[in-house]
């Protein structure tokens, strides 16, 4: 009886190793194959990123009084938000191809939407001149200019003999000058997942002279270069990183010219477009925050290449954000507050009218609008 103990013991000890060694063999197949996977991961400069910042935010800010939902079901995926005060309309670009012309009331319900032009690409960035042209990074097509007549003219699709990949931000200066940013040469609209586990800087600061028509860099190797705007006296132009959650300013006149400093980092996340409100004030919208899997997966190459092997064989992905929303700066970049909200991700850009804040986003079918007077940008800290 002893016996047959002992072999029964031995038999379930060797069974339980073979099951240990199955596994591990299982794990260590999985492993191989996905390191023998061509998309290549390298690691992102961590030491670059800056002490995380405070901001005096109002958290579940969809629950303010007064939020309301201007064109629902009309402006899907509207992601960047331009004024033209001479005539009170707001221009945007859709997923669907159409720039839109929006027509404020002060009621939400009166609001009027019209499909004003259709690039046939994915306008995203739009900036309107003072000569009431309307200029859009186009990630599809490049930067275009609309004229008030609705005219399309392609102004360029490359720069300095690189194709442009993904157009994103686009801001004009009162010369005439345009500064955009291409988000990576590399990966396109399609592919921002793909440009984020990748880890290499594809992106570019980039301006285009009307006059001469020629397109220069002015910055390059960054980290998915996004918004873009021009400080008050346009002696500099800020561009955002979102991958290194920071804005830097480019210095265009001065004893600083062509140098680069950081305007702000250690943001609570990705920052997307930026914009001046013409009283002292940016506002900049955070489309995704830093959360501690979206810490994990900067940090780590390989569990980016796990992720992009899940991406492109499985098409699936663990989702990484847990909020968005937008802050207020101060012109050195101070956060001064901000709202935030957990249904608020994909928020692409805040833009200031009267005592309004409107945002745009990739992932909703409106504009929020929400009334800053009722609901100051102070809170609880984020």
């Amino acid at each position: 009886m002893a016996n047959l103990a002992n072999t029964t013991k031995k038999s379930t000890n060797s069974w339980g190793t073979g099951l240990v060694f199955f596994a591990l063999a299982i794990l260590a197949t999985g492993v191989l194959i996905i390191q023998l996977d061509t998309f290549e991961t390298v690691a992102y400069p961590m030491h670059e990123l800056g002490k995380p910042v405070v901001v005096p935010a109002r958290k579940n800010a969809a629950s303010l009084p007064g939020l309301e939902k201007i064109g629902m079901g009309q402006l899907i995926g509207a992601e960047d938000v331009a004024y033209e005060p001479k005539t009170g309309l707001v221009y945007t670009g859709c997923g669907d191809g159409w720039i839109k012309r929006v027509t404020l009331k002060d009621s939400a319900g009166d609001t009027v939407v019209e499909n004003w032009v259709n690039t046939g690409g994915r306008p995203l960035g739009i900036a309107v001149a003072d000569s009431g042209d309307v200029f859009v990074a186009d990630a599809f097509k490049g930067l275009i200019k609309v004229s008030i007549d609705g005219e399309i003219e392609v102004l360029t699709t490359e720069a300095e003999g690189v194709k442009l990949g993904f157009p994103d931000g686009v801001v004009v200066a009162k010369n005439g000058m345009v500064y955009f940013t291409d988000g990576s040469y590399k990966y396109g609209y399609h592919e921002t997942m793909s440009c984020l586990l990748d880890g290499r800087p594809h992106g570019r600061l980039v301006s285009y002279d009307p006059l001469t028509k020629q397109t220069k860099v002015l910055a390059r190797d960054l980290y998915f270069a996004n918004g873009v705007e021009l400080s008050p006296n346009q002696d500099f132009v800020i561009f955002c990183e979102s991958f290194m959650m920071r804005c830097s300013r480019y210095y265009l006149q001065g004893e600083r010219k062509g140098s680069i400093d950081v305007f702000i980092d250690g943001l609570p996340g990705f920052p997307d477009n930026l914009r001046y409100d013409g009283e002292g004030h940016y506002w900049l919208a955070i489309a995704w925050d830093n959360s501690f899997l979206t810490q994990v997966t900067m940090r780590y190459p390989f569990v980016r290449k796990v992720i992009a092997f899940g991406l492109k064989h499985l098409q699936k992905m663990p989702t990484l954000m847990k909020f968005g929303g937008v802050m207020e700066l101060d012109l050195d970049g101070k956060p001064i507050g901000g709202y935030f909200d957990d249904t608020w991700r994909f928020t692409t850009s805040g833009f200031k009218i009267g005592e309004h804040l409107y945002l745009g986003s990739l992932g909703r079918p409106y504009f929020l609008r929400l009334n800053l007077t009722q609901n100051p940008p102070v809170g609880g800290t984020l």
